[in-house]
């Protein structure tokens, strides 16, 4: 990074092309952990259902069987999963927009930060939140 120099006084360091790559690579990997938790989190809630199916077929087969136990917890800590993905992908394109915009302080043309991937950061929070009340309700 190099120092700007503006009327005899430095202002802050300069954003350079490697700065900014950088950090839209570090966006890309959030969106990555955030898109890996919610899918973690939608597995994690189906699981309760596929045990319980599992149950019922074991019980329809045997005489004097436990009754068959509820699995509901994991269908929560699955949402819980979703949610936290949803949060990460919103705060990494929230703190992404603003990095791009203090890498290059007070510029005539200040970058733009990577539409595409804080657009993708954005829908995948909205897939996220989604699906996340398509388990509550379903």
């Amino acid at each position: 990074m190099e120092l700007r120099e503006e009327s005899g006084a430095k202002s802050g360091p300069a954003g350079s092309l490697a700065d900014s790559l950088a950090a839209e690579r570090t966006l890309l990997a959030w969106i990555r952990t955030g898109l890996a938790l919610m899918g973690f989190g939608f597995v994690v809630a189906r699981f309760g259902l596929f045990l319980q199916k599992l149950q019922i077929m074991q019980t329809a087969m045997m005489k004097n069987a436990p009754a068959p136990r509820h699995y509901g917890l994991s269908l929560w800590f699955g949402t819980v999963l979703i949610g936290m993905g949803v949060v990460v992908d919103v705060f990494a394109g929230w703190h992404h927009i603003q990095l791009i915009r203090e890498l290059n302080p007070g510029a005539a043309r200040p970058a733009h930060p990577a539409r595409m991937a804080v657009g993708v950061a954005f829908f995948l929070a909205l897939v996220g939140l989604a699906m996340a009340i398509y388990l509550i309700t379903v």
